[in-house]
């Protein structure tokens, strides 16, 4: 019953990782400014993602434009592009993964081994997708601070770190947790799997009275 709540725990902290995951790849509110300049007349605000840049001056509506190229991002976004990417598949694997190795009974002789090594093959790909989508949430907030206290750079260039890179850090932890919560499960069961196989058998009762009869008749023999 525990080990059943366990995985629905990890499964529901796990989904949670994946939809965040998949949200923060395609928002665009990676890198956000929004100043106004010396003359107080242009209000602008831009924000830049892995795929798109929109654009919003005063009072005229938002604007995205996607990318023409790869090579119109810096090279932090480039990297992180192709990361996320790879921590939404993995990402996406380990929920099948854990979805398919979902046990709400208790582990049995005939069916743990199978699903034991899904539900940890699962654990583990939650644990790597967490930090594989870690690497360019960190590498992305470095930059922006970095620019940020940079005198050298201009203050129309510099950002602010945008909403896409908390829901990352959220999501990269909310998978690495449901990753440790499969591997623990699958820890326990293997311990309790281990203990019962450890459990002395006691001899039957009539092998009792059989060996206490041969006594009985050998005894008797003896007087002969």
């Amino acid at each position: 019953m525990v080990g059943g709540a366990l995985q629905v725990a990890g499964l529901l902290v796990g989904s949670i990782g994946v939809i965040g995951t998949f949200a923060v790849t395609g928002m665009p509110q990676w890198r956000v400014s929004a100043f106004i300049e010396n003359n107080i007349i242009v209000f602008e605000t831009i924000w830049e993602g892995l795929w798109m840049h929109c654009i919003r001056q005063a009072t005229i509506r938002m604007q995205c434009k996607v990318y023409d190229s790869v090579l119109a991002l810096s090279p932090d976004l480039q990297a992180s592009r192709g990361l996320m990417c790879a921590g939404s598949a993995l990402s996406f694997l380990a929920f099948v993964a854990a979805v398919i190795g979902m046990k709400c009974t208790r582990c049995t002789q005939g069916s743990w081994p199978a699903k034991g090594s899904v539900t940890l093959t699962a654990g583990l790909l939650f644990i790597l997708a967490g930090a594989v989508e870690l690497i360019p949430v960190c590498w992305v907030a470095n930059a922006i601070i970095s620019d940020f206290y940079n005198p050298m750079v201009n203050v129309a260039q510099k950002r602010e770190l945008g909403e896409a890179l908390y829901l990352g850090w959220v999501s990269a932890f909310c998978l690495i947790a449901a990753g440790v919560i499969f591997c623990c499960f699958c820890r326990c069961c293997e311990k309790s799997r281990t203990y019962g196989y450890s459990a002395p058998t006691p001899y039957p009762t009539h092998s009792h009275h059989l060996h206490r009869k041969t006594e009985s008749s050998y005894s008797k023999s003896q007087y002969v």
